[in-house]
């Protein structure tokens, strides 16, 4: 038997570190031993249960563990527990997983809080990620997809022949307002404005105290190549900017005419250079992707490793602690039904948790009701023709706009197919609650009325169908995403920091529980974390 440097057999050193630091210490000391892998560096330390971890204290796992809510958060605790021997119980208000992972398909019904309904009736194949569409590479959420055999392509969150649009609105003025600009000639003029207006401040000496010669000949040398001036420092256009259709480069014979610059200050005053910067974000930078066929393929994986697998259809009516465990009772089928268990993981959305019967604190009802609920909305728009492939050269990416549509996305997939369907209008706050508003088919006549500034008749005679989606409207989210005001994140004395601890045998998840709201990541590290601490707790108890 391998034994330690104290000569302490490794099962009995483990188990007794379990009794006296729980799971965070016996995980700790089983990477350091090499039992089980360390952690990725880029996501937060977490080493999966195992059935050995009770094994390695002498007796076995008969924790039972119900987890409410079958969306990311909820999946990914369930998944992970049930591989440290535990009965996990899954509860699910509606009759699918996913939560907020939603694709729509053909035949799905939608039904939000005034009664509004919609079925799609997008062809067979066609589908619309409806909540998240877009994984970053350094996201736990690609992890998980290698883990399960998700299969992933690229998601094209940038397009250099995508759009940028601008309606006059407050300080968005000038020739260029209400014109369509491509991407690639709105950054190409304004990086050369910027790199000569720069280039020629340092060569007038303005720098002078902040740079040394050096510096200067190696800035002005930068911003020769990144703007594209001479050597005059002079911008005078480039072919990064485009041709007109008339122009392009025609073979090995033919080098073409790129477009003009766009004048300075009309680019200025149209204020497309405000949407540079998203792209570059952290979360936002290319290559993103997204799981081929839908990213319901990612919730729909994580349900078919849990061997009880998930009761639809089960709303939570009350959660109640106890003095063994937890009791949770749920409507199903027009019956009062309730569970045991010895532990509870509750991803619903605090703004919908506010509604549930319970008997937690006080204090933690309040901190419950602190975070509130973002509107959002979307729009699909499936056409019988991609023209904006074959018209506009677009394939894939987003365009820019500063109307109440917020952005236009063009699929990521099926290049060079028949039919596609666009996001027409993705967006947020007072635009998404003027939407929201709307009748569903209302939605979709504006969308196509704005889209149709951008892409001209097409984007309405090849219209076939639509379905959409306000987030702040459906029973079971209540909104898009959460909020936590100002001063309500932070350390262990705020709103949020008490809710990372269990309220009595009851931990909370879900990407509200994260520094990483919106996102999948945020809900699968926000599971992890509930699931070593609960881990931890049943091993020491």
């Amino acid at each position: 038997m391998t034994t330690t440097p104290t000569g302490l057999s490794r099962r009995h050193f483990l188990h007794a570190l379990g009794v006296t630091g729980g799971a965070g210490a016996v995980l700790g000391a089983m990477e350091t031993l090499g039992v089980t892998p360390a952690a990725s560096a880029h996501t937060m330390a977490f080493s999966a249960p195992r059935s050995g971890d009770f094994t390695l204290q002498g007796r076995s796992n008969g924790k039972r563990v119900v987890v409410l809510g079958a969306g990311v958060a909820g999946l990914a605790a369930a998944y992970e527990l049930t591989k440290g021997g535990y009965r996990v119980y899954v509860l699910e208000a509606s009759r699918r997983v996913g939560g907020r992972n939603w694709t729509a398909r053909r035949g799905d019904i939608s039904v939000e809080s005034d009664g509004t309904r919609q079925r799609a009736q997008f062809d067979r194949g066609q589908y619309m990620n409806m909540g998240p569409a877009r994984i970053p590479q350094h996201h736990t959420t690609i992890e998980y997809c290698r883990e399960l055999g998700v299969e992933l392509e690229v998601f094209a969150n940038a397009n250099a022949s995508g759009y940028y649009y601008n309606q006059p609105a407050g300080n968005v003025s000038g020739p260029l307002a209400s014109t369509p600009v491509r991407h690639r000639q709105a950054k190409a003029d304004l990086f050369g404005y910027t790199s000569e207006l720069l280039a020629k401040a340092v060569s007038a000496g303005s720098l002078d105290a902040e740079l040394s010669a050096s510096d200067k000949e190696q800035l002005i040398g930068y911003l020769r190549s990144f703007g594209a001036i001479n050597t005059s420092n002079t911008y005078t256009g480039s072919s990064r900017a485009g041709y007109p259709e008339d122009a392009e480069p025609g073979g090995w014979f033919d080098t073409g005419t790129p477009n003009p610059p766009l004048d300075l200050s009309a680019l200025l005053a149209s204020g497309v250079g405000r949407n540079f910067s998203f792209e570059a974000g952290w979360d936002q930078a290319m290559l993103m992707f997204q799981p081929v066929g839908g990213m319901d393929a990612i919730p729909t994986a994580l349900a078919e490793q849990l061997p009880l697998g998930v009761n639809y259809g089960a709303a939570v009516t009350r959660i109640e602690n106890t003095s063994t465990g937890v009791t949770v009772s749920y409507s199903q089928n027009a019956t009062t039904r309730r569970i045991d268990a010895d532990y509870c993981i509750c991803t619903i959305p605090p703004q919908v948790m506010t509604g549930i019967d319970s008997n937690f604190s006080a204090q933690v009802k309040a901190d419950l009701a602190v975070p509130v609920g973002n509107n959002v909305g979307k729009v699909g728009q499936q056409y019988k023709r991609r023209f904006w492939e074959t018209d506009d050269g677009i394939m894939g990416g987003i365009t820019n706009t500063n109307m109440d549509i917020g952005t236009i996305w063009y699929p990521s997939s099926g290049y060079l197919g028949e039919k596609g369907v666009v996001v027409g209008s993705y967006n947020f706050g007072g635009n998404a609650t003027a939407f929201g508003n709307l009748s569903p088919a209302e939605r979709i006549e504006r969308t196509v009325q704005r889209g149709s500034l951008i892409h001209g008749d097409a984007y309405r005679s090849e219209l076939e169908t639509g379905f959409t989606v306000a987030w702040h409207k459906m029973p079971l989210q209540k909104g898009g995403w959460v909020s936590w005001p100002s001063g309500t994140q932070g350390g262990p004395d705020t709103p949020y920091g008490r809710l990372t601890e269990p309220a009595g045998n009851v931990y909370f998840a879900g990407d509200h529980m994260s520094h990483v709201i919106a996102w999948q990541h945020g809900a699968f590290e926000s599971a992890r974390k509930s699931v070593t601490a609960l881990h931890a707790r049943a091993l020491a108890s």
